[in-house]
């Protein structure tokens, strides 16, 4: 039986891609260029809806619709007849005249949206009227609109873990605001070197999330990694660049930590001759790899891996 989703939707061929085998289970919801799209197992497109904005941050609904950043400061919720059932559009807050920019919102399971909202550096949970009905200040040390956050994720304990990009960090911050965790990543013993590809090294931090067993896992950004930290910042696992045979990591944007232990690695910007979602075991083995240069492009950071029931990957 298809997801709900895809029997709502009214089908869109879209042109066909060269998938491997591995390729042929699963779905994909992505975005690249303003165009939103699910490709189907052979990779042709279900569905699509254009917003002329890049995302990086993208959910599937268990009502079949989409959350997704219909402009860089409003977040919508689009119906599978692309109609719009719901959006946030942030603005300035009191004292702040500059630029805002949103990279990251989170359906909360009360009915509330979690936006992080670069610029006015803060996280705020609205209503299904667009009310704000709290709000948490975030700590910035490098204030920047563009970079300030990337991904956001409040967490089951009711704190929020936030990627600040320009800072470097991962930040824990209790309702109040108050930083309760930290960890800072580096440069793993290479030098930095500028770009946005394979050849590009820094610091510049995408995503994180708190996995069952307490520990952190982080997509480096142009870290060219993976990590995983415990409670006390000490790496117990990790991907690095060049270990996946025949895989090279560039940007490495949304991770998917699967219940069998895998994870499912976002690997923007690495060129056509490498897949821009691979899945990986604890043991480093390759298990799955998607690549769709027809529909998606070099710029792919956002996506759901999607299987016949749905989002495989609804709880991050």
């Amino acid at each position: 039986m298809r997801s709900r989703l895809a029997a709502l939707l009214l089908l869109a061929i879209g042109s066909p891609c060269s998938l491997s085998a591995a390729d042929a289970d699963r779905r994909v919801l992505g975005e690249d260029k303003g165009r939103v799209a699910i490709v189907d197992e052979q990779g042709k497109v279900e569905w699509e809806y254009r917003t002329g904005a890049q995302s990086h941050d993208l959910w599937l609904l268990p009502n079949g619709n989409v959350l997704l950043a219909a402009s860089p400061t409003t977040v919508a919720e689009i119906t599978p007849a692309k109609e719009v059932a719901w959006k946030y559009e942030a603005r300035p807050k009191a004292g702040y005249d500059g630029r805002i920019e949103i990279h990251a919102f989170q359906p909360l399971e009360d009915g509330r949206v979690m936006v992080a909202e670069s610029g006015n550096r803060r996280i705020v949970e609205v209503d299904r009227d667009g009310k704000i009905v709290h709000e948490v200040p975030l700590t910035v040390d490098h204030q920047d609109a563009h970079r300030d956050t990337r991904l956001a994720r409040k967490l089951d304990n009711g704190h929020y873990l936030v990627c600040h990009e320009a800072d470097a960090a991962v930040r824990e911050y209790d309702p109040q605001g108050k930083v309760v965790w930290s960890y800072t990543i580096d440069l793993g013993g290479r030098p930095e070197s500028p770009g946005h590809g394979p050849e590009g090294h820094g610091t510049s931090l995408y995503s994180a999330y708190r996995l069952p067993n307490g520990n952190t896992l982080i997509g480096g950004g142009n870290n060219n990694r993976v990590l995983e930290v415990d409670a006390k910042g000490e790496i117990v696992w990790s991907v690095d660049q060049q270990e996946l045979p025949g895989v090279t990591l560039a940007w490495v944007t949304m991770l998917h930590p699967l219940p069998n232990g895998n994870v499912i690695i976002g690997n923007c910007h690495a060129g056509a001759r490498n897949p821009q979602l691979v899945e990986v075991t604890r043991e480093k083995q390759i298990v799955w790899t998607f690549k769709n240069f027809e529909t998606f492009g070099n710029g792919l950071a956002a996506t759901r891996v999607l299987d016949q029931d749905g989002d495989v990957t609804h709880a991050q």
